[in-house]
């Protein structure tokens, strides 16, 4: 029963407070850091610098997301965007790679939109497409990184990355998080998963592929 309170009382209050606390320290201590990055995205890509956009956060009520910008504005003759694989230039690449480009997302998670660890925040049109399973992914705070980024970020397909949001829906604890939290920094200097195969990024969801019930191909539990 006491490690199923302390469990509760994390969900529930712990993981908010120190996300805020880390995050708010996190801004101060990577200041100088925001604001070089600011100006090199500023001299290469121009304005915005900032890229911003809307997403589904907890109980899939909308959020302005806030990253540093890696992709032009390249139009075709009609005058509609490119490709993110034209768009994307070296230095957008090498942004993504480091995840240095998710930095102002630590002030999505100051304001309560975003925690650390959760199911990354995706796109509002997706919604529609999920399964009554998927959509529980919005049953937390969407987060920096999390359970799918550590077993595959962008390389992994999305019905395994799915199941892997809701199993950490059903298992968030303190020890989860610092697991995955000192995973995905590997991960980062490995800079492994960084786009699908063929991808630049990561290919649009269409909807689920093959059973919500079945498991993923690997790392469904810790």
């Amino acid at each position: 029963m006491q490690g199923r309170a302390a469990g509760n009382w994390y969900r529930m209050t712990g993981k908010r407070l120190l996300d805020f606390c880390l995050a708010a320290t996190c801004l101060v201590l990577f200041a100088p850091v925001l604001v070089l990055l600011a100006a090199l995205i500023r001299l290469r890509l121009g304005s915005p610098i900032f890229f911003r956009q809307e997403r589904p956060g907890l109980g899939g009520h909308p959020f302005l997301l806030c990253k540093f910008r890696t992709m032009t504005d390249s139009r075709d003759a009609t005058g509609a965007l490119r490709s993110d694989a034209e768009r994307l230039t070296p230095f957008g690449r090498w942004l993504r790679s480091t995840s240095l480009d998710e930095l102002p997302e630590l002030w999505n998670i100051v304001r309560g939109d975003m925690s650390f660890v959760g199911p990354r925040p995706l796109l509002t049109r997706y919604l529609p497409l999920y399964s009554h399973r998927q959509a529980r992914r919005h049953d937390v705070r969407p987060g920096l990184t999390g359970w799918a980024q550590i077993h595959g970020r962008n390389a992994a397909t999305w019905d395994d990355r799915l199941k892997r949001d809701v199993w950490y829906v059903d298992h968030v604890t303190f020890l989860l998080d610092l697991k995955i939290l000192f995973a995905t920094l590997g991960k980062v200097l490995r800079r492994d998963g960084i786009s699908a195969a063929g991808e630049a990024t990561m290919p649009e969801f269409t909807g689920s592929t093959r059973s919500n019930n079945g498991p993923p191909t690997t790392g469904v539990a810790a």
